[in-house]
């Protein structure tokens, strides 16, 4: 963890950084237009802080990034307890990426496209079926091998490039590697620029708006995501499956941050397209991993609800949507959405049975979870003696999440 503890709570690293800023609560609630009793609810835990633009305008006035009030992750363990993350930090960071002059490749080592490929294909199908693990532990393997790709200079071998980068952003962006992902965001997006294939650029952007998605930069992801959306609508072949998934998906994470800045109109219209997007598409489809389709348009509009702080809506509807055609990353992503609604309403056995059943589909992708992190301790604090004991199912998963 850099910076405060990852145990604190969201309101204790406000006050962590706020004292370390030599900021008074009162210039700090100035600052981000709010009272001070307010923040001093916020530091205590009496209050919680959901909305994400509110956590983006207090890390700037604090001069200090969204993951560090958030509290990042250092550890993501496979089942033998491997923590891999630092390995892909390794990789991502290899001086040999920085002059192809000055580093000659050796050639007898070169890997097969076609053999990264598979291997990228077999681990982006990990990531979908919830085993984060399997699909971080091989992602150093996968950085070397597409940087060694690149160096030929090849159209498949920036293709295969930015599918690795691609991967590794959003895994990374998962469990709160919010830098990690930019710079890998960045590289899939340069390895699509050298490819010379459009739906090869198209999902390498949808990568670097889940990057500034992950940091607070809204309107970056915006501007990003529109960008992409009109250049590849203008070389949309009619019919095209995988185009329009790849549409729909870069709507989708728009409408998402349009919502956590508090832009309802401009949410809704993006959410409406994705909608007619999805239609012309007419089923539940996972062209270039996107899960792009009817049902992943009606999860994202229940995910942008929460965002706009709809919570008794979520709460409401979220449980009537059916996640099960869908990837199981996908799934888990809704019920802890859902979870996080219950917890805003004060129903906290229903938001750890929710958060329960998640985690016994997929274990790493709910303990790694920055928001499930603070949704359980949230709960924790506020259980009665029966239900956050020692042995309570509250206590018990705040453990396996580090929430305590």
């Amino acid at each position: 963890m850099r910076g405060a503890d990852e145990h604190l709570s969201i309101g204790e690293r406000i006050a962590f950084y706020r004292v370390r800023r030599g900021l008074t609560q009162a210039v700090l609630a100035n600052l981000v237009g709010r009272s001070e009793d307010w923040l001093s609810k916020i530091e205590r835990g009496e209050r919680q802080i959901w909305r994400l633009d509110v956590l983006a305008e207090v890390a700037r006035a604090l001069r200090v990034t969204l993951g560090d009030l958030i509290g990042q992750p250092v550890l993501v363990e496979d089942e033998q307890n491997n923590d891999d993350v630092p390995a892909v930090r390794d990789a991502l960071m290899n001086p040999q990426r920085l002059s192809r002059v000055l580093f000659s490749r050796d050639e007898s080592h070169l890997p097969e496209v076609s053999q990264v490929e598979q291997l990228t294909s077999t681990a982006w199908s990990n990531y979908q079926d919830g085993q984060l693990g399997k699909a971080i532990a091989v992602l150093p393997q996968l950085i070397k091998a597409a940087q060694a790709l690149e160096n030929e200079r090849v159209r498949d071998g920036w293709r295969v490039s930015a599918r690795v980068h691609h991967l590794a952003a959003t895994a990374l962006s998962k469990v709160g590697e919010a830098d990690l992902a930019w710079i890998a965001a960045e590289r899939a997006m340069g390895a699509a620029d050298q490819s010379d294939d459009p739906l090869v650029l198209a999902s390498a952007a949808r990568a670097g708006t889940h990057a500034l998605l992950s940091v607070g930069r809204y309107d970056d992801a915006l501007s990003l995501g529109e960008t992409a959306r009109s250049w590849l609508a203008s070389r949309l072949r009619e019919g095209d499956a995988e185009a329009l998934s790849l549409l729909g998906m870069l709507d989708l994470r728009m409408a998402i941050a349009a919502a956590r800045r508090q832009d309802r109109p401009t949410a809704t219209r993006l959410l409406h397209r994705a909608e007619s997007a999805a239609g012309q598409l007419g089923e539940d489809a996972n062209h270039w991993q996107t899960a792009f389709g009817p049902t992943n348009v009606a999860l994202h509009q229940i995910s942008a609800a929460l965002d706009l702080g709809d919570s008794t809506y979520v709460a409401e509807h979220g449980p009537r949507v059916d996640p099960a055609p869908l990837p199981v990353e996908r799934q888990i992503c809704h019920h802890i959405n859902v979870a996080r609604a219950y917890s805003d309403l004060a129903q906290d056995e229903a938001a750890i049975e929710t958060l329960l059943d998640a985690e016994q589909r997929a274990p790493q992708f709910v303990r790694h979870s920055v928001m499930v992190r603070e949704t359980v301790r949230a709960i924790h604090r506020r259980s009665p003696v029966t239900m956050g004991g020692r042995n309570s199912d509250v206590m018990q998963l705040a453990e396996r999440c580090r929430a305590v």
